[in-house]
């Protein structure tokens, strides 16, 4: 790695960080919902304005989805920008970090892409939460002419990669008949027993199936009083597994229990997708193997990886970017006082000076892994060939 390009880029992201980290402070302040995030996505965007990007809002039909871009060189890279947040609990996956340190890369990488020869790419990216914003870019041919994609995600452990699930989203609605709980129940329908039928199947199913399987949700509409026989209920279902196609498989098992509940009961059951499909994951092992030396030259170590301890499960719609585009998705550790992601203790711990810290490591070192494939000959020549 040329030690100028390193030291130019590295400046550039020191110079840029009071800001880098006012902007993670201001995400994490306004936390917004999927295809909502007005405010974060605009401050994301005029940042990079600011930093001398050209600035495309509103791509892909998405309001809330931007392409700053800065340069035209051969090899074009993108740094994946997030920053929705969680229902209830804020920003407790840390986007509010993604979006700032995938900015202070774009900033870092872009001092030098004259010099490389690049092409630097900051991509804002809604509703990684359920919609599946990056399917949406992808759809639209946002990543067309794209040689590599990278990002970070906040964790409460370095790891160099999780394995990240295939997973849908969908809601079951059961419609029923509305009766007096007591003077006449037999004239009602119940949805929310058609429901409950579907839930104990479901609990009965997780017995048999095979590793990497899993299926979630909740109650989102269950009745109005207690004594109205519900007419209407409503479970919203997550299903996960290792691939699209296993997952395709078991959703047809998760399925039948729905309709199991609808028969059980009469009442009409309906399946609602939401958002994107997210796929399995393929990691570029020569994009990630410049990650490694990236981060561990800022302190960062990766014991856990190294002693074969099992890597976490998750799901994004990186995976889906993966697919189309060489990728790396690493975990950049926060410490957390053994709070997980998710949790309200992971949204405080995303806004502290350690978390502060991360935001310029992950900055960091995702530049410098940019600059590293640039400057690996047979990787660079890899990646400009496929396009």
């Amino acid at each position: 790695m040329s030690v100028t390009a390193t030291a130019t880029a590295t400046s550039a992201v020191e110079a840029a960080s009071a800001s880098l980290i006012e902007l993670s402070h201001y995400v994490h302040s306004h936390p917004e919902l999927g295809y909502e995030e007005f405010a974060s996505s605009e401050a994301v965007a005029h940042a990079a304005e600011q930093a001398g990007f050209d600035v495309e809002r509103g791509i892909a039909s998405l309001p809330t989805a931007f392409r700053a871009t800065l340069g035209s060189g051969t090899l074009h890279i993108v740094f994946c920008a997030e920053y929705d947040a969680l229902p209830d609990v804020g920003h407790a996956c840390g986007h509010n970090i993604i979006a700032a340190s995938s900015l202070g890369a774009a900033i870092g990488l872009a001092s030098v892409a004259d010099e490389l020869d690049l092409t630097v790419t900051l991509l804002g990216t809604p509703s990684e939460e359920g919609g599946g914003g990056k399917i949406d870019l992808i759809n639209a041919g946002c990543f067309d002419g794209v040689h590599a994609a990278m990002m970070i995600h906040p964790w409460p452990d370095d790891r160099l990669e999780a394995t990240c699930l295939a997973v849908d989203h969908f809601d079951a609605t059961f419609r029923g008949k509305d009766a007096h709980a007591s003077a006449a129940p037999w004239e009602g329908i119940n949805a929310l027993d058609a429901l409950t039928i579907s839930q104990v199947a479901i609990a009965l199913l997780r017995q048999q199936l095979r590793p990497g399987d899993q299926v979630h949700g909740i109650v989102a509409e269950g009745g109005s009083a207690a004594n109205i026989v519900p007419s209407l209920a409503i479970g919203r279902y997550m299903a996960r597994s290792v691939s699209s196609e296993r997952l395709g498989e078991l959703r047809g098992r998760i399925d039948a229990c729905f309709r199991a509940g609808a028969v059980a009961t009469g009442a009409r059951l309906q399946i609602e997708e939401l958002g994107s499909a997210f796929s399995h994951m393929e990691t570029d092992r020569d994009i990630l193997a410049h990650y490694r030396i990236a981060a561990e030259a800022l302190g960062r170590t990766f014991t856990l990886d190294d002693e074969g301890t099992p890597r976490p499960t998750i799901s994004t719609d990186m995976a889906n970017v993966s697919l189309v585009v060489p990728s790396i998705h690493p975990l950049l550790g926060i410490p957390t006082n053994g709070a997980v992601n998710h949790q309200p203790e992971f949204t405080a711990a995303c806004i502290t000076s350690d978390a502060d810290r991360a935001v310029l490591d992950g900055a960091l070192a995702l530049a410098r892994t940019a600059i590293g494939v640039a400057q690996d000959p047979v990787l660079r020549s890899r990646l400009v060939a496929r396009r």
